[in-house]
């Protein structure tokens, strides 16, 4: 089992885009895309998405 420990709570735009993506998870989306600058914190967001889906 995956356990995301972190002070970190995700905000922002991390927020929506951890919903739309387990969103897409869940439904079965087999490609999804998550686009952002360096150090906007994507890899958190998908670490968060991985908890959430446990996938």
């Amino acid at each position: 089992m995956f356990e995301l420990v972190s002070k970190f709570t995700p905000n922002g735009d991390q927020l929506e885009a951890i919903h739309k993506l387990v969103k897409g998870v869940n439904e079965g989306v087999k490609h999804q895309v998550l686009l952002g600058a360096t150090g906007t914190g994507k890899t958190f967001t998908i670490l968060n998405v991985i908890k959430e889906t446990g996938k």
